[in-house]
């Protein structure tokens, strides 16, 4: 398991972020300042409220204190690639989507170390295992930071290059990803099965727990339709690849990684219902609202 969590696995989720760079441009950040209330609804759900809700389900919800550490290690990471497709596919706001999964999968180098070291502090106490802040920083930036840089780059220098390798890239990263967490899932069947029965529940209810909360929110906020839509999905998908990466390889126990891989599995399904759900409203009178920002 040495080689797959310390080499192979950071390997496949830099590829995941150098793919998700190869689609972004400048423009994706400065929308933050072009439309900022919609931006900051959706930032302060993932950055405050989500890491808040683990918290506080973790804390009622009878689970291992390993589990609930990975239930926090989960609300730790920013939105995936894939939330942007179940937007498009939900007919949201797709440009705000990538917004947020752009800017807080940079913020990721400060909210990963101090969400996950409160969830280890917390329920784990002096059990815990040690999670030095600077080397967290420094791996997370590595993996996540640099590569998502570097295709933003490619981008810009060869955009054609870029366009043709985006698709395949992801494509790839994601298989080996998956091929390589099942094997070191199987590999570890024996001591990680009972845990997948205490995660399976907990993740449901916090997936839709949070779907409902940022749905919530957001018609508060009376954010158009389109928005709306948007910052729904990225509260109720997560990064779960990243969540893997740092319960196996900065942590170094593949049980802190069982609320990301089961999560994983039940967003595609909520998601999947959230994002057909919505594509018929939308798609019925008066579902039109706002434009896509940027479109």
């Amino acid at each position: 398991m040495g080689v797959i969590t310390n080499v192979i696995l950071p390997l496949a989720l830099a590829l995941i972020m150098f793919a998700m760079g190869l689609g972004l441009t400048g423009r994706d950040f400065a929308r933050v300042f072009v439309r900022p209330k919609d931006f900051a609804a959706g930032a302060v759900l993932q950055l405050v409220v989500l890491p808040v809700a683990a918290f506080a389900l973790a804390s009622v919800w009878p689970m291992a204190a390993i589990l609930a550490v990975g239930l926090m290690i989960l609300a730790s990471c920013p939105g995936g690639t894939t939330s942007n497709l179940m937007t498009l596919m939900a007919r949201g706001d797709v440009a705000l989507s990538i917004s947020l999964t752009a800017v807080i999968s940079l913020l990721a180098v400060v909210t990963v170390p101090l969400i996950v070291g409160t969830g280890l502090t917390h329920f784990m106490g002096q059990a815990a295992p040690p999670l030095p802040v600077l080397e967290t920083v420094l791996k997370i930036t590595a993996i996540v930071v640099v590569p998502t840089a570097l295709g933003m780059l490619v981008r810009r220098l060869a955009p054609a290059f870029a366009e043709w390798a985006g698709g395949h890239t992801r494509l790839l990263s994601v298989v080996v990803f998956v091929l390589v967490v099942a094997a070191g899932l199987i590999s570890s069947r024996e001591d990680i099965v009972p845990f997948f029965t205490q995660a399976g529940p907990v993740c449901l209810v916090f997936n839709l727990l949070m779907l409902g909360i940022a749905h919530g929110v957001a018609t508060g906020l009376r954010l158009d339709r389109p928005q709306r839509i948007a910052v729904t999905i990225e509260c109720g998908f997560q990064n779960a690849t990243l969540g893997i990466v740092v319960g196996t390889t900065l942590l170094g126990d593949v049980r802190f990684a069982i609320p990301s891989a089961v999560y994983g599995l039940i967003m595609l399904f909520t998601g999947v219902g959230y994002a057909l759900i919505a594509a018929r409203r939308q798609a019925g009178p008066g579902g039109g609202g706002r434009q896509q920002a940027g479109s």
